[in-house]
């Protein structure tokens, strides 16, 4: 029976900690080396992260630069980046390649923070099914017998909380998230 709540909490940490990944993808006005995590670059016939074949820094507020540890590669950073999502134009000196970050519309940043509240909403669902499925096993339980009914209450109630408190997790990371891209 506890063993529901712990399999539950532990489904709901990971949602909330994929959720905050997801975020750490959203463009903002800033540089971030977690920008292009989920980039992916051709090596050797193998799309491998960026982060494996080159050193990705931030040497100041609206700059990335990436290092490749292996200079053919240069080309096929170049491409990936262009080809993402992130609608940044990366150059290169034939060693690094330098990104300039650009500041953000005001329209672009709307655009973001939207797509911020339905990565959240997503979450929410994700979590809520989460406790559908802990009442669903703990139903079960109360069927099978051996388990009193008042303590399948208190386990459903305690669920209860730990959603509720799972929900407000997400409502602030993405209140953040949300502060952050709005911010000039």
């Amino acid at each position: 029976m506890d063993s529901v709540k712990t399999a539950c909490e532990e489904k709901m940490k990971k949602a909330l900690e994929a959720l905050k990944n997801e975020f750490n993808g959203v463009r903002t006005g800033r540089a971030s080396p977690a920008l292009l995590d989920k980039i992916r670059v051709d090596y050797y016939g193998q799309k491998t992260p960026l982060a494996q074949v080159a050193t990705v820094s931030v040497p100041e507020a609206r700059l990335i630069v990436i290092q490749p540890w292996d200079r053919s590669l240069i080309g096929e950073i170049e491409k990936a980046i262009q080809k993402s999502e992130l609608s940044l134009n990366p150059s290169n000196d034939g060693k690094v390649i330098r990104i300039a970050v650009p500041p953000l519309t005001q329209e672009r940043r709307k655009e973001l923070a939207k797509q911020a509240k339905n990565m959240a909403e997503q979450s929410r669902v994700q979590i809520r099914n989460i406790r559908r499925d802990g009442l669903e096993e703990l139903k079960k339980q109360l069927a099978a017998g051996g388990v009193a009914e008042d303590t399948i209450k208190k386990e459903e109630d305690e669920l209860q909380k730990l959603t509720d408190s799972y929900i407000a997790q997400i409502g602030k990371a993405v209140e953040e998230k949300e502060k952050e891209i709005m911010e000039i």
